[in-house]
């Protein structure tokens, strides 16, 4: 693998490669912490982030790699003057390995793609992808049930405008007998695209009005917040499902939370020590899944 751009690229057999590559270095760090020496790898963050770009950089500092970096590169960097991805991406290739965008043009990465000559890994391109977010989502669900064939999963919140799922749909495509429960505001609901993928790749996907609709033993709850930069007024006239106590209550103890994080109110802070909430469990796996791409696309590739 060159370049990891979108979820698409990923076969069943990659998760697995990658997962299982994630549990070794979990398991001994000191083993791979030197397998990027030389490496340098540049991230460039047009939008926030703190999850991604903190765990990548420190993936790469953690594999003996170096960084170089640019956080809100649309402010920050010669993209305020007008420059072009394309015309950064020639630049940047100059001093680095590989490279790390995340911006809020849907088509930036694929942009990039066409002018590199070093790796380029997507980390978030707008509404449209996040594929290392369903990477180590998927690592989550494995780590946490043992298995991925057979879960089902309900989807909450902004399934419209969230690239996380759009990216996890794609991936869960890849496994059997899964099943996706899909409760949101009609606005906010999984694009018609996705809801056809699900249908070629076996996915029973069933779209629900209510929590009473979700079965009680449901395996995963990955919720996800309102992308109000995205949508403007709007966002403050929307249905919202968010997870508390007394909902939670209602489903299983085998029912874990997933969320791929910033929260607002989607998740109620005293869920935080229910031992069903993974979701800084599922932050801290987005370091060991990254190590695992960068070993496969730096160290391998």
């Amino acid at each position: 693998m060159r370049h990891l751009i979108s979820a698409d690229q990923l076969e069943r057999e990659d998760i697995e490669r990658l997962c299982d590559m994630a549990d070794k270095i979990r398991e001994n760090p000191q083993k791979f912490s030197k397998i990027l020496s030389g490496k340098i790898v540049a991230t460039l963050f047009y939008e926030p982030s703190t999850r991604t770009r903190l765990s990548f950089e420190s993936a790469i500092m953690r594999l003996g790699g170096r960084i170089i970096s640019t956080e809100n590169a649309s402010e920050n960097s010669s993209g305020k003057k007008g420059e072009t991805v394309s015309d950064t991406i020639r630049i940047v290739q100059s001093y680095a390995d590989a490279i790390v965008i995340r911006h809020s043009d849907e088509n930036s990465a694929e942009n990039a793609v066409k002018v590199a000559e070093v790796p380029i890994i997507n980390a978030g391109s707008g509404k449209n992808e996040h594929p290392t977010q369903a990477l180590l989502d998927i690592y989550t669900f494995r780590s946490s049930k043992g298995h991925i064939d057979g879960l089902s999963v309900a989807m909450l919140g902004d399934l419209m405008y969230g690239r996380t799922s759009h990216s996890l749909v794609k991936l869960l495509g890849l496994y059997d007998d899964i099943t996706i429960y899909e409760l949101s505001d009609e606005r906010l609901r999984l694009p018609e695209e996705y809801v056809t993928l699900m249908k070629s790749k076996g996915v029973k996907h069933v779209r629900c009005g209510s929590f009473d609709d979700i079965p009680r033993d449901v395996d995963v709850f990955y919720q996800t917040r309102v992308q109000k930069e995205r949508m403007g007024e709007q966002a403050d006239k929307l249905r919202t499902f968010d997870l508390t106590t007394s909902i939670m209550n209602k489903f299983s103890d085998d029912s874990i939370i997933m969320h791929p994080l910033p929260r607002n109110d989607e998740i109620s802070i005293e869920l935080d020590e229910d031992k069903r909430a993974m979701f800084f469990e599922q932050a801290k796996n987005g370091l060991y899944a990254r190590m695992a791409l960068l070993y496969e696309i730096l160290f391998l590739g």
